[in-house]
């Protein structure tokens, strides 16, 4: 009997080529993504449709077993861990100090989402009903955390993204990964049941115990978790590798745990990770460790390969689903465009985390279509079996149409990105120690080409407002003095903000971003997320915008002077 010297299956092929490909991936990665811009999930989706049984046939999914639930498992897994990672990573009590801004785009924004993905769809795909449509429409409302991350991370995001539209942009993708699900079984239950018994089923089960339960058992979860970890940190029983991969643990317990019970286990993820870092200890302990950001990435490549690899091309141009190439291209192209942004932007006066017209259009642009679609596309396959043979369409449609709307999605949000600027410039502040900021606002306003109000505003996350007239009427807190001629008014005021303490052992480069934008000033402290906007009016009279200068910590001014190290856009 010969011996066998190799030993060739599909687990050993799997990562010798997933391996290798990481390998090789790793060693330009900061050039890939760094320099070019460009998406890791766009490029590692490129390498698994070479790999894949469409092209060079090296990996085959398909002789796996069950594709539809280990691509739904996988998905899950993903999703849960990136969920938890957004949670973890917002600042201090982020869910209640921006609960009206979230709570804006996980309603009426998704809700337009989702009804604007279902009209296109209706539109250009035949033999569908609108409540079908509404149901493959609900797979690709929400935004995907995974996409997401690789868009709010990363050099140009470090660069060019506020801190605050980072944080807006991660924890909606989060959030509404789980509020995908009143979406979904809203149009899932009126195909399968009476309009009065599919509302009131809707009500009790999803919104009653999938949507609220799980919230409850994520916060209280994530708050048990959190004393558990400090106690044991205090009385040092814990140690640091256990420490540092604690978040991720929790994901996995919580995601099993939840699923158990049959409620939303995604949403629990979420919300458990906000709980678990509400007083900001967890994240600033960790923040010298990456360790959490390396099996985020490694989750990231393999799942996108994956996907690469079982995309379901033939489907794509199949006359008896009635699709074909330019019926998906303009549907892709019309949800692309018209899905999220015109809503962002209708609502952007009302959202109060979006300060600029560049920033709304940024969170508008940048709601990506991805892995979370997947999942909820074989969530909703699930739910009409083979026998139903009244949905025999919409089951076999669902999948194929979610598919190429993630793939468009990851084109174009993957090479949008070094395309895309929200801002003219980055300024960094850069301080002597022991000093502060301290704001002077000069107005010029020329008769005949102003409103007879003016407003003036500093934004320290209450929204304070102070209004400016043309007689200068000046609000008890401030000081102003005004000037008046026959063609001019000129109103100079000095406009007090909370002292901003610099410590002695402070890099101030790294605190502080000083935006220009549109007619706004723009000055983000990184160290607790709090933006302070000087909004300006958009008439060209106004004459400087704003000086800034460096006060010490008595409220004296000194001799030193305020830098500007300016980043062209």
């Amino acid at each position: 009997m010969n011996p066998h010297f190799v030993n060739v299956n599909e687990v050993s092929v799997v990562s010798l080529i997933l391996g290798g490909f990481i390998v090789t991936f790793g060693l330009v990665s900061y050039f890939v993504k760094q320099r070019l811009y460009l998406s890791e999930a766009l490029i590692c989706l490129l390498v698994g449709i070479i790999l894949g049984p469409y092209v060079l046939q090296i990996i085959d999914p398909y002789k796996w077993g069950n594709l539809d639930f280990i691509t739904r498992e996988f998905a899950r897994i993903v999703i849960a861990i990136q969920v938890m990672a957004a949670g973890v990573a917002l600042p201090k009590a982020y869910l209640w100090r921006e609960l009206k801004s979230l709570a804006i785009l996980l309603v009426p924004v998704m809700i337009w989402m989702w009804l604007t993905s279902a009209l296109f769809i209706w539109l250009f795909i035949p033999n569908l009903s609108f409540l079908e449509a509404l149901m493959i429409g609900s797979c690709v409302t929400p935004t995907d955390p995974v996409l997401a991350n690789c868009v709010v991370s990363g050099r140009f995001a470090e660069k060019h993204v506020p801190n605050h539209v980072r944080h807006i942009i991660s924890a909606e993708s989060a959030a509404n990964d789980g509020f995908g699900l009143p979406f979904l079984f809203l149009a899932v239950y009126l195909l399968q049941l009476s309009p009065g018994a599919a509302i009131g089923k809707w009500f009790y089960y999803i919104i009653g115990y999938q949507i609220l339960v799980s919230i409850v058992i994520g916060f209280i979860v994530g708050y048990i978790a959190r004393k558990l970890l400090k106690l044991a940190e205090e009385r040092k029983l814990i140690d640091k590798e256990i420490f540092m991969t604690f978040a991720i643990v929790l994901a996995l317990f919580i995601m099993g745990a939840v699923s158990l019970i049959g409620s939303d286990d995604l949403l629990a993820c979420f919300i458990a990770g906000n709980s678990f870092t509400w007083d900001d200890w967890f994240r600033v302990e960790t923040a010298e460790s990456y360790f959490q950001d390396v099996i985020d990435l490694l989750l990231n490549l393999a799942i996108f390969v994956y996907l690469g690899t079982v995309i379901p091309w033939s489907s794509f141009n199949e006359v008896t689903l009635g699709l074909s190439y330019w019926r998906l291209i303009v549907v892709a192209t019309l949800i692309l465009l018209f899905r999220r942004l015109p809503i962002v932007m209708a609502l952007l006066k009302v959202i109060p985390v979006l300060k600029t017209r560049r920033e709304g259009i940024f969170t508008g642009w940048f709601g990506p279509i991805g892995v979370a679609a997947i999942f909820y596309a074989q969530v909703a396959r699930e739910n009409f079996s083979e026998a139903d043979t009244a949905h025999t369409h919409v089951r076999d449609l669902v999948v194929p149409v979610s598919f190429f709307l993630v793939i468009s999605s990851i084109t174009i949000h993957g090479l949008s990105v070094p395309l895309i600027k929200i801002g003219k410039r980055v300024n960094t502040l850069t301080l002597s120690r022991n000093q502060s900021l301290e704001l002077r606002l000069t107005r010029s306003f020329r008769r005949g080409t102003h409103t007879p109000t003016e407003t003036c505003r500093i934004d320290d996350l209450g929204r304070q407002k102070s209004i400016i007239s043309e007689r200068a009427h000046t609000p008890s807190n401030m000081t102003s003095s005004a000037v008046q001629d026959d063609n001019n008014i000129t109103i100079d005021m000095d406009l007090p903000i909370v002292p901003i303490k610099v410590e002695n052992d402070e890099d101030i480069s790294q605190r502080f971003s000083f935006y220009e934008e549109d007619d706004n000033i723009i000055i983000e402290d990184e160290t607790d997320g709090k933006v302070y906007v000087i909004s300006n009016s958009p008439s060209p009279n106004i004459t400087p915008p704003a000086t800034i200068q460096a006060t010490d910590n008595n409220s004296h001014k000194s001799n030193f002077n305020l830098s500007k190290e300016q980043n062209d856009r």
